[in-house]
């Protein structure tokens, strides 16, 4: 029987905490922000945030119950 497989894009874009919710890096925040605000900017530089609660599920499978 074949083992299930982590599906690598979401291994690079969420982690899971120890209560096993999904953490993830906030969108926008990487390049091209002279178009955000200042408040904007601020805001999004304030660290992970957790998925909600109907993705959970959804991440748990493609990760494979595994947090890297």
């Amino acid at each position: 029987m074949p083992k299930q497989k982590t599906h690598k894009g979401t291994k690079k874009r969420f982690r899971l905490t120890a209560k096993g919710k999904a953490k993830h890096r906030a969108s926008g925040t990487s390049h091209r922000n002279s178009r955000v605000s200042q408040k904007r900017s601020r805001n999004l530089r304030g660290g992970d945030a957790t998925v909600d609660s109907c993705m959970e599920k959804q991440v748990h499978l493609a990760l494979n119950g595994r947090s890297y």
